[in-house]
């Protein structure tokens, strides 16, 4: 069996709830901690949106892990008998992204993100300025990463930025992420900036008690080629895992491939990720 098709395989199951046998009660949902960061935020349920980072808190000492897959097949290539015959990109290659954070204290994160297209390695930190959990109006997360290609050899690209969030009750949230990012220009295009500034617009919205609908877009200034990199999904929170199906107009998953943009306006690409927080 292929990659893709394992992976899928993977997925469906994860998103298959659990049978509770006859006579049984089902497990209870559990109580409030003593800590506060551990504790369920119906509004934010993961550190992500589809690519852009979350102003959601990761406990001391506790961690999460998320896998981001990207079929390399145009939804857009043939007709739909020849989509169908591939199974909606299914049968086709994939762009894998494996992902570890780490909380180092309160309101402090860490981690590393690395994808399989370009074999780029991205090192990442969050520190939480505000919290609207804890009374502040808004969510506030100072971001700071370096990247570099070809296993953290090659064009090495720093960024710098901040994350500015609302929630909504336990409705949603809503985002904006302006983020520098130096040495965008990995090809040296001649009479290009170097570097972008990007501003991430997102937000995700609960229609379901654990469903969410999530949205992002990343306009750009300075050094940006091809078109502002989008995507939206549909997702499933289900105890400590998040499971979500999204289309995007590109492969990026780091601020330097956010930054460098999609492939184009009217080509997508379908993909999924999966979260799991380990507290």
């Amino acid at each position: 069996m292929s990659g893709p098709r394992v992976a899928v395989l993977l997925l469906l199951l994860a998103l298959t709830p659990g049978v509770v046998q006859a006579g049984q009660n089902p497990v209870p949902a559990p109580a409030p901690s003593d800590d506060a960061d551990r504790d369920p935020n119906a509004s934010q349920p993961d550190f992500a949106l589809v690519n852009l980072p979350t102003t959601l808190r990761l406990p001391r000492f506790k961690s999460a892990f998320r896998v981001t897959h990207r079929f390399t097949r145009s939804l857009g290539d043939g007709d739909f008998g020849d989509l169908a015959d591939d199974l909606f990109g299914l049968d086709n290659g994939a762009i894998i992204g494996l992902e570890y954070r780490f909380g180092l204290m309160s309101g402090l994160q860490a981690g590393l993100l690395r994808t399989s297209g370009d074999k780029t390695i991205e090192f990442f930190g969050q520190y939480n300025v505000l919290n609207q959990r804890s009374g502040d109006p808004v969510g506030l997360g100072v971001l700071v990463s370096v990247e570099g290609m070809n296993n953290f050899r090659d064009h090495h690209a720093p960024a710098f930025g901040v994350a500015l969030s609302r929630e909504f009750g336990e409705y949603g949230a809503v985002y904006v992420e302006p983020v520098w990012v130096h040495n965008a220009n990995v090809l040296d295009l001649p009479g290009e900036d170097n570097s972008s500034l990007l501003v991430g617009l997102g937000a995700r919205v609960r229609v379901r008690p654990t469903v969410y609908l999530v949205g992002e877009v990343t306009p750009r200034a300075g050094y940006s080629p091809g078109t502002h990199h989008g995507s939206f999904a549909v997702e499933k929170r289900a105890g400590g895992h998040v499971f979500q199906l999204n289309v995007s107009n590109g492969f990026g998953n780091t601020l330097g491939q956010l930054a460098r943009g999609g492939t184009s306006s009217d080509t997508w690409y379908l993909g999924f990720n999966i979260s799991r927080k380990f507290f």
